[in-house]
């Protein structure tokens, strides 16, 4: 969710983290752990006000480990939720949801979730799937409907080519590290299209129709917001609902999730109980999207439009809502939201391996890293003023992290916020007994 780089990941762009299993080349961990070390900006933050929410002794270690994370990287407020075999046992605030006003992190407190978005729409194609009405190996061309390139453009051939699995996989042949990020280029190509900026998901897609893809479909791995901007329009238009809609009624009220809404670019449409998002010490104003914004903005607010970043970036939720979601996902939590084949889809291997030397790689909406008899999933996201990740793994755990502040070196902090919520669960030696979820909907 960066433009023009990456929200984490090296080996594997977009593929966030390594739990327990290596996935980046040993010289760029080496580098990240020193650059960790330097690169801080900024006078120091207040340290984080204490945690809200319900407090259980056996899982002390996060009340120890997370604040002292913050108070590290400067970041103003957070949260964390953490379950086990389907039950929610930790649901914590920390810090300030608003340095202005002093407000405190609440346990259920909303964020913008950045990335974390792409599982959400994964899911959603999955329920297409089992329902019959789409399939993951049609072609995604077919499925968009009327869509034309710009006046003197004309189709790739090679986009007939480009399936729903590759969209999900990341290999239909998008490379922003080759050709830019579509979805940070909005005053460019509302521009070019000739219509009013902010550029709309469907501008988008017609403006990128007219451009030829970066590589074949299906030849390699290549992080794709636009990608999943894609799947968003295909939902919609199988759905025959709007993206927003269509999520909340194949997901997210299934799931028993109701407080998750898609959100906006300005503060002035923050929705209620949502946090507000802080920029790091030094940070600049930055041109609008917005052609009413006479004066540079608040990077958070306005320098990229968050309404067209919906499939692959625009939630708004708490970390509660997505263990929730993780728990219904893979079933722990019944009524599962997918038969037990839709969702092993998920972790199914590419055909063909995009890389068979590399242990972790992208599966439907997740990355994924070999572990124990399965495999950890992972996503982490990012866009200034959020930083988020989100895990399950292999033995039954999940949690959720969010945060209202990005770094200037987002990718140590995930590296480090990986290791520090791991350690947290290392030093857990009984779990609690009791089921959160009840007290949250």
């Amino acid at each position: 969710m960066i433009p023009g780089g990456s929200s984490v990941g090296n080996a594997l762009r977009g593929v966030p983290l390594n739990h327990r299993t290596p996935t980046f080349p040993a010289a760029v961990l080496i580098l990240v752990a020193l650059v960790a070390q330097v690169a801080r900006s900024g006078q120091p933050a207040e340290p984080p006000r204490p945690a809200t929410g319900v407090a259980a002794a056996e899982l002390a270690a996060f009340d120890r480990l997370v604040p002292a994370l913050m108070e590290k990287w400067k970041l103003p407020g957070g949260s964390v939720a953490v379950a086990r075999d389907g039950r929610l046992l930790a649901a914590r605030g920390y810090g300030l949801a608003d340095v202005d006003t002093k407000r405190p992190v609440e346990p259920d407190a909303l964020f913008r979730i950045a990335s974390l978005s792409k599982p959400i729409t994964a899911a959603a194609v999955l329920v297409l799937v089992e329902q019959g009405r789409l399939r993951l190996d049609s072609g995604a061309l077919d499925l968009l409907g009327p869509i034309e390139p710009p006046p003197g453009k004309s189709l790739d051939p090679r986009l007939s080519r480009v399936t729903v699995r590759q969209l999900l996989q990341h290999t239909a042949g998008f490379d922003r590290q080759a050709s830019g990020d579509p979805m940070f280029r909005s005053i460019e190509i509302a521009r070019d299209l000739g219509v009013p900026p902010p550029a709309s998901p469907e501008a988008v897609v017609r403006w990128m129709l007219g451009r030829p893809l970066d590589f074949e479909p299906g030849g390699r791995y290549a992080y794709s917001n636009f990608g999943y901007c894609l799947l968003g329009r295909i939902v919609q238009r199988i759905a025959r609902q709007d993206y927003e809609t269509a999520v909340q009624s194949l997901v997210l009220n299934p799931a028993g999730i109701t407080r998750m809404r898609l959100g906006r670019s300005k503060a002035a449409g923050r929705l209620p109980g949502e946090v507000a998002y802080h920029v790091r010490p030094g940070a600049k104003p930055a041109r609008s999207v917005f052609p009413d914004d006479r004066e540079p903005v608040p990077p958070p607010y306005g320098t990229f439009f968050l309404e067209s970043m919906d499939a692959h970036g625009g939630w708004v939720a708490s970390a509660v809502d997505l263990v929730r979601f993780v728990t219904a996902l893979d079933g722990t939590r019944k009524p599962g939201l997918l038969k037990p084949e839709t969702f092993a889809l998920i972790a199914a291997p590419p055909t063909p391996q995009i890389d068979p030397k590399h242990p972790a790689r992208y599966g439907l909406g997740w990355a994924l890293h070999p572990a124990g008899k399965g495999a950890n999933w992972s996503h982490s996201g990012s866009l200034p003023g959020t930083m988020a990740l989100m895990v399950r793994t292999h033995d039954g755990m999940t949690w959720a992290a969010l945060f209202n502040a990005r770094p200037a070196d987002s990718e140590a902090l995930l590296l480090d916020l990986d290791r520090t919520l791991w350690e947290a669960i290392r030093q857990v030696t009984r779990w609690p007994k009791h089921d959160l979820f009840p007290r949250y909907r």
